[in-house]
């Protein structure tokens, strides 16, 4: 699968290495550009600072919510590409959210670019848990996405179960709900890692 991954940062970096071990052809870019291209080369990707979702059938932000607008539109065309938003709309002292409960981030990313496919996705995922690999524990790392259309929910389904990851999506298709639910969850330490499931999630596999 062709994946554009912005942001250089704990998540982007971890989620890189994870995709580029599963054979994703893997292109990164971020804000600074000699980053960007010290992790391609550690992954085997291509860095690119012009036109990186050119091409790219999925677009993964990696980076700060208040950011990640302004780095997708710097990306290119995104229309008809999966975005997957693995932001989350933290306030500077990490305490709450800025988003959460009448909106979330990925709404609000979608509103920004209609003519995407936006797909909230691991967020409720550590960027220690994501590096270690697909197992914590003796047991697979949930992987939890919300999204409104069901071609680029499979799209990411397909692209974490090649991490060997379990995946699980909610019950309803809407993104209003079901992001807002997941970005709140994910303040929760050790909330990815449990194998406790909310009420309203179900296994797909």
């Amino acid at each position: 699968m062709n994946i554009t991954r912005i942001g250089t940062g704990n998540m982007g970096s971890a989620l890189a290495r994870q995709l580029a071990t599963a054979g994703h052809r893997l292109v990164i870019t971020g804000r600074d550009t000699a980053k960007a291209q010290a992790l391609a080369r550690s992954v085997g990707a291509v860095a690119r600072e012009r036109g990186a979702a050119d091409g790219a059938e999925v677009v993964i932000v990696a980076t700060g919510y208040a950011d990640a607008v302004a780095a997708l539109s710097a990306a290119g065309d995104l229309a008809g590409t999966v975005i997957i938003d693995i932001t989350n709309p933290l306030t500077a002292d990490y305490t709450g959210l800025t988003l959460g409960h009448t909106t979330s981030a990925a709404e609000e990313i979608q509103t920004a670019f209609p003519q995407a496919r936006v797909v909230k996705a691991f967020n409720t995922v550590f960027a220690q848990v994501l590096a270690a690999g697909p197992t914590l524990g003796g047991a697979t790392v949930p992987v939890y996405f919300a999204g409104d259309d069901l071609a680029a929910k499979a799209t990411v389904r397909a692209a974490s179960r090649t991490r060997a990851t379990s995946n699980r999506s909610p019950d309803s298709t809407s993104t209003s709900a079901t992001a807002r639910a997941t970005a709140r969850r994910s303040r929760r330490p050790g909330w990815a890692s449990s194998r406790r499931e909310p009420p309203h999630l179900d296994r797909l596999d």
